[in-house]
């Protein structure tokens, strides 16, 4: 009796909210609409990701459809990831590019990425501070704010913002 295989069948959203790991599987099935529907890009945007060379020539099925792989999510999900943290897609390609070139460009990828994520880093300081900014006002709008007697503290941004407001 032949061995049985064990094939995971994934729908494409879950093999594009999973975690990358080992090997993942290269059998061309999900299609633009189920790949659309689970990354939350386009179709235009899929095409364009593959034609600017984010994402290596998708398979196609016999009559021309694009059949995406679970490595194509994963790297979109990745790509997804990089655009969040406001990596420039001219980075991005950047980044794929030297992953295409192997090995010898791990340091060179590690660095941009070590880079991106000062840039992460110094992104949250700033809305960190935006933020303690709205939560002043809201709390001076709400009449939270008080000096030690109780009464409201006049807030230097008050007179500013009712010539705005």
């Amino acid at each position: 009796m032949p061995a049985r295989v064990s094939i995971d069948l994934s729908s494409c959203s879950e093999v594009f909210n999973r975690a990358p790991g080992g090997d993942p599987d290269r059998t061309p099935r999900h299609t633009i609409s189920e790949v659309a529907a689970a990354s939350g890009l386009t179709a235009h945007t899929l095409r364009w990701y593959e034609r600017i060379g984010l994402l290596d020539p998708v398979d196609r099925a016999a009559g021309g459809q694009r059949r995406y792989c679970d490595a194509d999510l994963h790297r979109l999900a990745f790509l997804g990831r990089l655009r969040l943290t406001g990596m420039s897609v001219a980075d991005m390609l950047k980044y794929v590019d030297m992953a295409r070139q192997g090995e010898g460009t791990y340091e060179d990828r590690r660095q941009l990425l070590v880079d991106q994520r000062e840039e992460v880093r110094q992104r949250i300081v700033d809305l960190q501070a935006t933020l303690a900014v709205l939560d002043y006002k809201i709390d001076l709008y709400a009449g939270k704010i008080a000096d030690s007697t109780g009464a409201p503290v006049e807030c230097q941004y008050h007179q500013e913002e009712e010539h705005i407001a």
